[in-house]
């Protein structure tokens, strides 16, 4: 009881003013099971960022091939406008998106501090067996290397929120949900 009464008390103070995480990190980190179910716990739009790509870029992935800048550029854009139009409407949301280099990461957040970054941080090894171990997913297991090259770990100037993939997913959600309540309170404690 008193464990439901604290994650209740966290997902409230989380959810006090309307902001957007963006869940990253390379292919097979988890992005997608951990957004689900932080967007699940505190009530929040969810969106997995692949749903923004279009089908070519869908085959060229599934192909082996990785995404040049000029490929990303329009996948970036729409999803800055899913999250611009969120804080627009006042709702809170997560998307999960790949987000590797600092300068993607600067057009998801539109230098707005209600966006956050949730850096989902593994290595290489544990990355790898859970990419052997998936199936149906168009990302080729054959881009990892070029994901970890590509790979721009946040700065703390970026304020993000980064946990290790090496815990269940909901021990993973705990850590983010306490660090957004352990955020807003800072902020209350401000105003």
């Amino acid at each position: 009881m008193a464990s439901e009464s604290r994650i209740q008390n966290e997902a409230e103070a989380a959810a006090s003013a309307a902001q957007v995480l963006v869940v990253m990190g390379v292919s097979g980190s988890g992005k997608s099971t951990i957004g689900a179910l932080i967007a699940e716990r505190l009530g929040w739009i969810f969106v997995d960022g692949d749903s923004f790509h279009t089908p070519e870029h869908v085959a060229k992935m599934h192909a082996g091939h990785a995404l040049d800048d000029e490929d990303r550029a329009p996948w970036l854009a729409r999803i800055a406008v899913w999250i611009r139009h969120r804080l627009e409407a006042g709702e809170s949301g997560v998307v999960v998106c790949s987000a590797l280099r600092r300068a993607y990461r600067d057009v998801l957040t539109g230098g707005s501090r209600r966006v956050r970054i949730v850096y989902l941080a593994g290595d290489r090894a544990l990355v790898a067996r859970r990419l052997a171990e998936r199936h149906g997913h168009f990302m080729s297991p054959r881009l990892l290397d070029s994901q970890f090259a590509t790979l721009e770990i946040p700065g703390p100037d970026e304020h993000p929120i980064t946990v290790g993939i090496d815990a269940p997913p909901e021990a993973i959600v705990d850590g983010v949900v306490a660090q957004l309540a352990e955020d807003a309170r800072t902020r209350a404690g401000r105003t």
